[in-house]
């Protein structure tokens, strides 16, 4: 991804937005140009190198009707998925990015006393964002706009962990996920804290296949609790690993995307972003 490319999601960002608000209205061409201060020409070229579509197709797969298509007939087959990716098969898809390994309380119980934490920031097709791994894994991933806060954030986790400001080839794979033919990609190890119960939601959606999307409720049902899905919720919303664990597939049972750790407007461009992979 070129730099120009890199600039243009902030601008993507302020038309989803836009289109989102005022999706009754059904923003042409012409008012989402006029909203982020291009050209009608010069926004349709900028937004069809960043999504692959144009703005009118892209807003189809941000509407309630596809969401609900989504839910209601799961169209788009786990088997269909890894296909369509050139993945071998379904275990391929399912297995990329499964491997989690939660800390032994050791590791944790003294904020991270033993642990030593790499750290990079660097760019995504959704904006900046941080990656942090120990020797085992992955054990932090955030989007940010705030470079100070998004370290602070960080080290919050881990107190008293130390570290380095150093990318190593686990950053440069997990990021890979969103450039590459994952059949180049190692599997990305992720080394995570959590509860029991927390790691079992996370390793569920992490059955999601991409381009397609699951309720709290489903996913309740999916870990063999499925009065639980207000705990299920919280323990989304803990998720410590954004996109590779993969909480943005996770949706209201009316279709409505809801809330996103990373912002709303990010998780409608992702999901969006996606369903324009699959289904192009």
């Amino acid at each position: 991804m070129d730099e120009q490319q890199k600039m243009d999601y902030d601008r993507i960002a302020i038309a989803i937005e836009h289109i989102k608000s005022n999706f009754k209205n059904q923003p042409s061409l012409d008012d989402l140009a006029e909203v982020v201060h291009l050209s009608s020409f010069h926004f349709q070229r900028m937004f069809n190198d960043w999504a692959g579509v144009s703005p009118k197709k892209f807003t189809q797969y941000l509407t309630l009707e596809y969401a609900k298509e989504l839910l209601t007939n799961q169209k788009i087959s786990i088997s269909e998925t890894a296909f369509e990716l050139g993945l071998s098969g379904t275990s391929r898809l399912h297995d990329l990015f499964i491997s989690i390994e939660g800390m032994t309380p050791g590791e944790f119980k003294k904020g991270g006393k033993a642990l030593s934490i790499k750290y990079s920031l660097t760019e995504s097709p959704f904006g900046k964002i941080i990656v942090a791994s120990t020797s085992k894994g992955i054990c932090h991933m955030a989007f940010y706009t705030n470079k100070e806060e998004a370290i602070e954030i960080m080290k919050k986790r881990f107190p008293n962990a130390s570290y380095l400001n150093e990318k190593d080839g686990m950053h440069e794979n997990a990021i890979g996920i969103f450039y590459s033919d994952w059949n180049n990609l190692d599997k990305v190890k992720l080394h995570l804290n959590g509860t029991d119960f927390q790691l079992k939601v996370w390793e569920s959606l992490l059955k999601i296949p991409f381009g397609g999307v699951s309720t709290y409720g489903k996913v309740a049902q999916s870990i063999g609790n499925p009065k639980a899905s207000r705990a299920v919720g919280t323990a989304i919303g803990s998720n410590p690993v954004s996109f590779l664990i993969p909480c943005h597939r996770v949706i209201q049972s009316s279709g409505n995307t809801g809330q996103y750790m990373w912002g709303a407007v990010r998780k409608s461009a992702i999901l969006g972003w996606e369903a324009v992979k699959i289904n192009s």
